[in-house]
């Protein structure tokens, strides 16, 4: 069941339950929103998730996205999806002249609705035949005080953040227990996986969207890798530690499967 567009791609079957995005994993940009950009590439690449489509890979039914997150960024409410003044994204200066025009966000608000447009129908069918879980991986910058300086505490800032915040607990709640239970037994460096629910943060529209579309029957698990696995300044990725992180969410697999049967 391949397919693809200039803005999205779905990889494998989609016959199993268990399917995996990386939506900020993207770093191109069209033609004429390039050209608009001052933005300088290192600060792009370090506000966008890196190596993440690497980790999403783990899993076979996947969403794949080369669109960077300053085009449109497909995990927010439409309205707010286009970073148009810094205030948008993170006091960012992005644009010339400071702000992007009408017609460029009228162009990137197309390559949002691209997304949702394509995913919906590969979805649908997955929502027809019982209940699935949708992987939401991101990653989190955690040295944003400087490249020499302390990483932020970890008492804030789990190895995996798992966002939950709108999942229904009542229907997924044993399914959501045990990935976190077992995300956190595997192994992601010295000592076992820091694992912890809605920390830092809970997930955002692309759960929202599935949540409401699908209640019930979707269930999404926004996963945010803290950004251990490379060098959040530089933008070099550590391939084993990367390597660690693919394995971790890979031991979950059977896990989901097994839960999402008990729910069938």
């Amino acid at each position: 069941m391949g397919g693809t567009s200039d803005v999205v791609t779905f990889e494998g079957s989609w016959a199993g339950p268990v399917v995996a995005t990386s939506v900020h994993a993207g770093h191109g940009l069209r033609a004429e929103i390039a050209d608009a950009m001052v933005l300088d590439e290192a600060t792009r690449l370090r506000e966008e998730d890196p190596f993440t489509d690497r980790i999403a890979a783990v899993v076979a039914d996947r969403v794949v996205t080369t669109r960077s997150r300053f085009e449109a960024d497909l995990n927010r409410p439409r309205r707010e999806a286009i970073y148009r003044r810094p205030d948008d994204c993170w006091g960012l200066d992005v644009w010339h002249g400071g702000e992007l025009s009408d017609e460029l966000v009228e162009g990137s608000r197309a390559t949002y609705d691209a997304f949702y447009d394509a995913l919906a129908p590969r979805l649908d069918a997955l929502a027809e035949r019982g209940p699935f879980v949708l992987l939401d991986v991101h990653s989190y910058n955690h040295r944003r005080d400087g490249a020499d300086a302390p990483p932020a505490p970890v008492a804030d800032n789990p190895e995996v953040n798992v966002g939950t915040a709108s999942i229904d607990r009542e229907r997924f709640g044993p399914l959501v227990d045990r990935f976190v239970a077992e995300l956190g037994a595997t192994e992601l460096g010295p000592g076992s996986v820091d694992a912890r629910e809605n920390v830092a943060f809970e997930g955002r529209q692309l759960a929202w969207w599935v949540h409401d579309r699908y209640p019930g029957a979707g269930c999404v698990l926004a996963l945010e890798f803290k950004k251990t696995f490379m060098d959040e300044w530089t933008g070099e990725v550590d391939d084993e530690a990367l390597d660690r992180a693919r394995a971790s969410l890979a031991a979950t697999m059977p896990g989901l499967v097994e839960e999402l049967e008990k729910l069938r």
